[in-house]
């Protein structure tokens, strides 16, 4: 687990917060701070005005703030509907037949195959599972870490689209992501990650003609931006 020092955010509602840095920077350690997967060791997590520092991760889940993890982690053996039922939170205001259509509305692939085992989609299908789930818990703060990550190009951008319209609908996101481009079209905010400290952030569109994101960062930004 990478230590994280010195890194202070805020995120506004319905905004679009992208995390960047080279891998190993502390992008991941600090969205598992965030949900409560991991305790920090010193300063302070709020939430809505309410100190949520050191919380576990279902009692974050319950004040509205959702987890959608690298690597998906869907229930394999488990069916699209079993997988959503994992991730409701129940008392957050929806039923859980609202919620379902929702998700479904969203990702209507998993409505059509809502009985089938996670095992048979492809890996874009088992994003969209993993972000339908975490959607489950009506969250109003979303973590969305490497969402793109190993997914087609045409599947990378039907996962931006969703991320914009949770954003229009209310819904704060912090997204961790390599797809840079894709990055600063979705953000409104970016902060730049390197050794688990923050050493630069503002405004996406400042950012993204900021030198130092390109030639500090992220060396490897060409490779993710050519087709």
């Amino acid at each position: 687990m990478k230590v994280l020092h010195g890194i202070s955010l805020k995120v506004l509602p319905g905004e679009v917060v992208c995390i960047i840095g080279p891998n190993g920077a502390g992008k991941t350690t600090l969205l598992r701070t965030i949900s409560g997967l991991n305790r920090p060791g010193h300063g302070s997590i709020h939430f809505k005005g309410e100190d949520v520092t050191g919380l576990k991760p279902h009692r974050m889940a319950r004040r509205g703030i959702g987890h959608c993890p690298e690597g998906r982690r869907v229930f394999q053996q488990l069916s699209v509907e079993e997988n959503l039922i994992t991730g409701y939170v129940a008392g957050r205001g929806k039923s859980y037949e609202e919620l379902r259509e929702e998700v479904f509305t969203l990702f209507p692939v998993l409505g059509e195959r809502r009985s089938q085992a996670a095992s048979r989609f492809s890996g874009g299908q088992q994003q969209m599972l993993a972000i339908g789930r975490a959607l489950m818990g009506s969250p109003e703060l979303l973590l969305l870490d490497e969402p793109s990550l190993g997914l087609a190009p045409l599947i990378i951008h039907q996962i931006f689209e969703i991320v914009l319209k949770l954003a229009e609908s209310g819904v704060s996101i912090i997204l961790v992501e390599q797809n840079i481009d894709l990055s600063f079209q979705v953000a409104d905010y970016v902060y730049a990650l390197e050794h688990g400290s923050l050493q630069c952030s503002g405004p996406a569109a400042k950012m993204a003609t900021d030198a130092r994101i390109k030639d500090i960062f992220l060396p490897t930004a060409d490779a993710h931006a050519a087709p």
